[in-house]
């Protein structure tokens, strides 16, 4: 019943049953949730790879300017005529290539955003569980060897966290099909994950702070790692433990 709600194929009569156990359930409602949560990704990741919609047209265009340029210098003298074609070539190669970058940089754009999305997902998701963390400590020295093996590069945790600021423990997950360490936080009464990854010039990180339904995403990027922090925590708290993981990298 719960797979029919995250489709949406429930009649009424269900919907309305279902319903009425949600509100008296809360594993049902979280296992709900998470399938929401998954279906949302699933679509988002769908779209990953889609070309400008106008690239066609484009090279279309240019295609068709170059053919009325070759049939206009025709009646040219052949040395005229060969070197206008090169010259159209060359203004279409240039046209191509900024085309190309154009959609390369408009990608990049649709895949960071999509990135902040996921991460937010995953911790609303973490929230909702309400679950132990795959890994339960408060010792960085714990913490960080549990992921020996799980994962293909290494990082450090900060020795010295902010005032009232605790590690939780973490958990192994993915992003864009990628192992990464979700590093769990509580900042106060607010929750924090922090997702660390290998570094990857398809999935830009760098310069990221944004707001995404209600929480603030914050990030870093060192030479071998990227990492990405969520919480509805205050931003300028959010920023310093962002900052401490981010020097501790350097050790």
């Amino acid at each position: 019943m719960l797979s029919a709600l995250a489709d949406g194929e429930l009649s009424t009569a269900q919907l309305s049953t279902v319903n009425e156990h949600l509100a008296q359930c809360p594993s049902c409602t979280s296992n709900a949730l998470s399938q929401a949560l998954l279906k949302t990704a699933t679509a988002k990741a769908g779209q990953r790879y889609t070309l400008p919609p106008d690239l066609q047209t484009r090279l279309a265009g240019l295609a068709k300017q170059e053919r009325e340029m070759a049939a206009s210098t025709r009646h040219h003298a052949e040395t005229k005529s060969w070197g206008t074609g090169v010259l159209g070539w060359g203004v279409a190669f240039a046209l191509l290539l900024l085309s190309i970058g154009a959609g390369f940089w408009q990608r990049s754009a649709m895949m960071s955003s999509q990135l902040v999305s996921e991460v937010c997902d995953q911790h609303i998701a973490t929230l909702a569980a309400n679950t132990p963390p795959q890994v339960l400590s408060s010792d960085r020295h714990t913490v960080k060897p549990w992921f020996q093996g799980k994962l293909p590069f290494s990082f450090n945790l900060p020795e010295n966290l902010p005032a009232d600021t605790t590690l939780n423990g973490a958990n192994l997950t993915y992003l864009h099909n990628r192992p990464v360490a979700q590093l769990l936080y509580s900042l106060g009464k607010h929750r924090v994950s922090v997702f660390v990854q290998q570094r990857s010039s398809t999935m830009p990180v760098k310069g990221v702070a944004r707001e995404r339904s209600g929480f603030h995403v914050d990030g870093f990027v060192t030479d071998d790692l990227e990492a990405l922090v969520v919480s509805d925590a205050d931003s300028a708290r959010l920023s310093d433990l962002t900052n401490r993981i981010r020097m501790a990298q350097a050790k």
